[in-house]
């Protein structure tokens, strides 16, 4: 049933930065986690500690990753059923998404034994560093119920405008992490089993941390109304809706993937400078992230709501702020770029060739705009099966780039590939904004 009385307010600027500034900021404490668990281990003084924390890391949050769509698909449709006053629906959405975080992590915790086993046949390391690094995981696995939880508490908080929660909860675990790494590792020289207990703690306190902040979910008896978290046909179009936002991640990941393997054929300097450059890229989609955001919210609330002309201008004026965000970056990495390479890179080989590539990163942030926007509306519009099918159109759009741009620029030609697949991705969702608009109830007058 709606409810009037919690109609969204007008979209403004002000409204829109409230949304985007605090996902900017958690964004930007990202990297910082994985900087001090590397230096933490680092003090060990020897190098295979570092070697296992850091596979370790990467094999656990891939295998979580597989559970990610959980973020968008609770954003998407809990910020329509507030649009719509429906706040029993988006109480028993994040029951949902509870359950299945719930569910997947004991998956995986009685899984572990062929999980680590296949990824260290997919990516083998030295003896030593296997050892540390299953010591580590088999620690942190224990945490995967509460990881894979925190992406549906994350959407949610998104989808009702309460970002300053995720900028909250992303600084507790930082924080709780960082001084248990301290402690556990050079206070009381628990090496890398130290670290993923520091982890695991933090992991299970920001679930604990972001239950209370989504405690308005809890008020009512929505969070146990068990006719409506298992109505058929909800779970159904949760299902769907996560299904083609996985699809579209997988293959949307398999491409950046592609992209590292082929610039590994043009050298190790050239791989090293890509990687390098590969880091702006990042920093691009983090600080993009806060808008695309924005846009989930609002358009959300809007499409719930079936007010066009909401959707129109959340659409615009999260954009604005987007596009003024993408050419401070693309300017920043243009004049500062040289310096941050050097500060990433000793070589001088290396240097040289990331400043020679440096232009394709510095043109990307504002070509690559459209793309991540119109990503956020679309998951707010809960357009997904377009998304799906957008991506899988830029992909053999990005795959024919490769064959043709590879052979005549060689790494430039790499690049160069990349920066049509982002301009595809954003001209395959623009081509279907139109009917998504369209859809949306009558123009409302004002």
């Amino acid at each position: 049933m709606s409810d009037a009385s919690h109609a969204p307010a007008d979209i403004t600027h002000k409204r829109i930065l409230a949304i985007a500034a605090p996902i900017v900021l958690s964004n930007a404490t990202v990297p910082i986690l994985g900087l001090v668990d590397t230096g933490v281990v680092g003090q060990l003084g020897e190098a295979a500690p570092i070697g296992a924390v850091g596979i370790g890391a990467v094999i656990l949050s891939a295998i979580y990753w597989i559970f990610g769509f959980l973020r968008m698909g609770t954003t998407g449709l809990a910020a329509q059923a507030r649009g719509a006053g429906d706040l029993k629906e988006g109480g028993a959405l994040l029951m949902r998404g509870l359950m299945i975080g719930g569910a997947a992590g004991l998956i995986f915790i009685l899984t572990q034994w062929a999980l680590f086993a296949g990824a260290f046949a997919l990516s083998p390391a030295s003896a030593e560093v296997e050892t540390l690094a299953k010591q580590y995981m088999s620690i942190r696995i224990w945490g995967a119920p509460a990881t894979i939880a925190l992406f549906a508490i994350t959407g949610w908080l998104i989808a009702m405008e309460k970002t300053r929660g995720v900028l909250i909860l992303q600084l507790w675990m930082n924080g709780v992490n960082i001084l248990l790494d301290l402690l556990f590792v050079l206070q009381l020289g628990w090496g890398v089993e130290g670290v993923a207990i520091a982890t695991l703690i933090a992991e299970w306190s920001g679930l604990l941390l972001g239950l209370y902040l989504c405690r308005s979910a809890f008020t009512g008896k929505q969070w146990c109304d068990w006719s409506r978290i298992f109505d058929k046909a909800r779970l159904k179009k949760m299902m769907l809706v996560n299904a083609d936002i996985m699809i579209r991640s997988v293959v949307l990941t398999g491409s950046f993937t592609a992209f590292l393997f082929l610039g590994s054929d043009f050298g190790d300097v050239t791989l090293a400078a890509n990687q390098v450059l590969l880091q702006f890229v990042e920093i691009t989609a983090y600080a993009l992230d806060g808008f695309a955001f924005s846009a989930e919210a609002l358009v959300g609330a809007a499409s719930g709501a079936g007010n066009r002309r909401e959707l129109r201008r959340a659409s615009w004026m999260s954009s604005q702020w987007g596009m003024g965000g993408a050419l401070l970056l693309g300017l920043v990495f243009w004049v500062a770029g040289p310096g941050i390479i050097d500060l990433m890179a000793k070589s001088e080989e290396v240097r040289i060739a990331g400043r020679e590539f440096l232009l394709w990163a510095a043109i990307l942030p504002p070509i690559s705009l459209a793309s991540y926007m119109f990503d956020g509306i679309f998951v707010g519009a809960i357009w997904t099966r377009e998304m799906r099918n957008a991506m899988l159109v830029s992909v053999a759009i990005y795959i024919v780039a490769l064959l043709v741009l590879l052979p005549l620029m060689g790494n430039h030609g790499l690049w160069a590939a990349l920066v049509v697949l982002n301009v595809a991705r954003g001209a395959t969702l623009g081509w279907y904004y139109p009917r998504l608009e369209a859809r949306v109830g009558a123009v409302h007058p004002g």
